[in-house]
């Protein structure tokens, strides 16, 4: 017997139209054989009629604007998690619901694109789409070192500002004095950091992974750097001495220099112990040109690894005064809290704009960002010219 699994739905057909008309003639062995192979080829022909059926049901719903009952957990159960999961990422699924979310008559799938549905939302949307979201976080060279929580409201975190060492007793000594702990307490209030990006009707025309592809890519990227960017603004403006709602950074005033770093490294408390160098692209090529007019061997950031945010000020054009550079250890200092989970929000506005040909997407997300530690970060300042 052939592999039925290998022939289409014709030769099976075919093969069993051949088996009938040699039953008449068979003897009682091959008659059993025979039977038996008919029985396996009804079963596999129903199989695959049940399979298409479900296929074409699908492919009904997401033509129809169903993209959601698509992925309910029945009919994961019908289908079976592996095969949902190859159908999602079909070209044809990818275009049905690229084509779904450009409708004007779904809105539901466009307020439900959360980056959590690709695992437990109502809309599965293409793995391509979830991996784009999902690394954007760590892709980010700011917001990839932050921890983050998930806790609702605004979120209260204890700091130490100030607190006495551990002591060594020796048998017969003297007792152990009390540590005399001072603590601030520092509020990280949630909210919306908002993304508005108008598209053309040319971008609106793009098929398939094509539209998907550039909608999340420019949205959750621009999100992710203005969160970044409001971080680094967070810890430029720390104060030098801590107070009851605030922790406080170390403060370097130098223009860059071989040793700046270093200076700024003394700055920091022992518990910030993997520190980076933040700045303008435009100020490390200052640094670097110290490091050329010195000597080679010297790295100006003393092996630490550099991350560019141009939010900060290029040292050619910040003010006297202006924090140009921070040093810091963000996994330590600083804290991103997502009350709703980190999921970025996507809505669709076709009628605002609809006389230019411009279809607004508004991509967002809830997040409240704070410092959580005392020095945890040195900022380096501009001094005075001359």
């Amino acid at each position: 017997m052939e592999n039925l699994k290998d022939m289409s739905v014709e030769e099976l057909e075919a093969r069993k139209t051949e088996l009938s008309g040699q039953l008449e003639t068979a003897d009682m062995d091959q008659l059993t054989e025979m039977e038996e192979e008919v029985r396996s080829i009804n079963k596999e022909i129903e199989s695959r009629k049940e399979a298409e059926s479900k296929r074409v049901e699908i492919r009904n719903k997401i033509a129809a604007g169903k993209v959601g009952e698509v992925v309910e957990k029945h009919e994961e159960r019908d289908m079976g998690k592996k095969e949902i999961k190859e159908y999602r990422n079909s070209a044809e699924y990818i275009e049905k619901l690229a084509d779904a979310i450009k409708s004007e008559d779904f809105a539901e799938v466009r307020a439900a694109l959360l980056t959590t549905n690709a695992e437990d939302g109502t809309i599965a949307v293409p793995d391509f789409v979830y991996d784009i979201v999902k690394t954007a976080w760590d892709k980010n060279e700011i917001m990839g070192l932050v921890d983050r929580a998930n806790i609702k409201g605004n979120l209260k975190v204890n700091f130490e500002i100030s607190g006495g060492v551990a002591t060594i007793h020796t048998e017969g000594g003297d007792p152990v004095p009390e540590e005399e702990l001072v603590e601030g307490i520092v509020t990280i209030i949630p909210q919306y950091v908002k993304k508005w990006k108008s598209f053309s009707d040319e971008v609106m025309s793009l098929r398939g992974e094509a539209f998907l592809r550039y909608i999340y890519d420019e949205l959750a990227y621009r999100i992710i750097k203005k969160m970044a960017d409001q971080l680094v603004s967070i810890i430029a403006a720390l104060p030098q001495t801590a107070t009851a709602t605030s922790p406080s950074a170390g403060l370097v005033t130098a223009a860059p220099a071989i040793g700046v770093v270093a200076e700024a490294l003394g700055e920091l408390s022992d518990e910030a112990a993997n520190p980076v160098v933040v700045m303008n692209k435009k100020t490390w090529s200052l640094f670097k040109a110290a490091q050329y007019a010195g000597s080679y061997s010297i790295d100006p950031f003393e092996g630490f690894d550099v991350h560019f945010n141009n939010s900060l000020p290029a040292y050619a054009d910040a003010e006297e005064g202006d924090v140009y550079m921070i040093v810091g250890d963000f996994g330590e200092g600083a804290l991103a809290n997502f009350p709703n989970g980190d999921g970025i929000e996507y809505k669709f506005d076709e009628l605002t704009r609809k006389k230019e040909d411009l279809v607004e997407v508004l991509g967002k997300v809830y997040v409240g960002l704070g410092v959580v530690a005392d020095k945890a970060f040195a900022l380096v300042a501009k001094p005075t010219e001359g």
